[in-house]
């Protein structure tokens, strides 16, 4: 059983079990907007933290906000709300100050980091979602720690998430994650907001997002909720969809990651499948394929073992398709066997079908993936 399948009221699974997780980190911890200084002596405690978990062989990837934060600070902007530009170019300005700090406290515990700046798009279109997936997942391959953060310097209202929440549940999605830590300046779901109400009592699991959970955390108009609780749920929504557990904690304490591994009070949200289950369903079901490739009897044997689809079983490309579309596999009798994202364009794909791996930049005249459909991003269906 894996350790996000084990939760229970009375033991949640230990933080050190997990093998891939995501840490949410808002400006307000990185940030001491009173003085406009970094924290940096919470920043080194969390960095401390991270390098135990990926000293345990755990991939660790940080989604971290602060950059419009640090960026008005340098910029010396007036208090209070900010214009668009204004905001893009503290962004900008702030972008940069706040991967140098992630550089330099994970390189203290020799730890590499890698600044990642996403936009909505990245986490929604297939094709770019396929090329940010690939990205985070070989930075993780060679043990690096990807810092992901909104492109404020180009989003806008109309396309952004808004809040690292939802953006960090997504990218937990997306490169498979089995737990995702988002750090506020509560430690978990209450009954009721907890400063205004006494009465107010402390939720440590939730096994299902139901409609009273989602009631305690406020309606989505709540003024009082926006970027707050609110957000929190949507993104366990997402997360646990996904597979992934997810926790909400008080990230105030040096060593907030330490704090919960100690039992420090917290809310745990259970999965609701696997991370590899979740995304094979969405995969067979939820996609409508674009084409087919057909392939020979060798490949098929091969997929029904786990291997990815690579060209030189394919034997002919019918309909039309876009790198990142879902696709129909189907052997050589007309059987479906898998349906899969696609690593090639329909008139590429048709070009390199047949062929081996080795003679791709060659054809097309440049350095694609090796598979045509990698392992990953393929779900058996049907006969497989």
């Amino acid at each position: 059983m894996t350790a996000a399948a084990s939760h229970t009221a009375t033991q949640p699974p230990a933080l050190a079990s997990f093998r891939r997780v995501v840490v949410k980190v808002g400006s307000a911890l990185l940030v001491d907007r009173a003085r406009g200084r970094l924290n940096a002596a919470w920043l080194a405690a969390l960095a401390e933290d991270v390098a135990e978990l990926h000293a345990r062989g755990a991939d660790v990837l940080v989604v971290s906000s602060g950059a419009i934060a640090m960026g008005r600070s340098v910029l010396a902007l007036p208090a209070g709300p900010l214009r668009l530009e204004e905001s893009q170019a503290a962004a900008a300005v702030g972008q940069i100050a706040l991967a140098r700090v992630w550089a330099e406290v994970l390189g203290h515990h020799g730890i590499t980091a890698g600044q990642i700046l996403v936009t909505l798009g990245d986490t929604e279109e297939r094709r770019r979602y396929l090329n940010a997936r690939a990205t985070l997942k070989k930075l993780l391959e060679m043990r690096a720690v990807p810092v992901v953060n909104e492109n404020d310097t180009v989003a806008t209202t109309e396309i952004r998430y808004g809040d690292n929440d939802r953006l960090a549940a997504r990218v937990a999605a997306m490169i498979g994650a089995d737990l995702l830590v988002l750090f506020s300046d509560v430690d978990g779901l209450y009954t009721a907001p907890p400063a205004t109400d006494p009465s107010a009592t402390h939720i440590p699991l939730v096994e299902r997002i139901s409609p009273e959970i989602e009631a305690m955390a406020g309606g989505a108009a709540s003024e009082l909720s926006r970027g707050g609780m609110r957000t929190k749920i949507e993104a366990a929504k997402i997360a646990t969809a996904s597979g992934a557990a997810m926790l909400i904690a008080h990230g105030g304490p040096k060593n907030p990651l330490r704090a919960v591994a100690a039992g420090a009070r917290c809310t745990w949200f259970a999965p609701q499948s696997s991370p590899e289950r979740a995304r094979k369903t969405w995969i067979a079901g939820a996609l409508e394929p674009r084409g087919t490739l057909v392939v020979d009897a060798g490949a098929a044997k091969a997929l029904r073992a786990g291997a990815s689809l690579l060209p030189a079983g394919v034997t002919r490309v019918e309909g039309g398709f876009a790198r990142g579309d879902a696709v129909c596999v189907r052997d050589e009798a007309g059987r479906e066997i898998a349906r899969g994202l696609v690593a090639y364009d329909r008139d590429d794909a048709g070009r390199i079908a047949g062929r081996r791996t080795g003679e791709i930049e060659t054809i097309l005249g440049f350095r694609g993936r090796d598979a045509m459909i990698h392992r990953d991003d393929l779900a058996l269906v049907g006969d497989g």
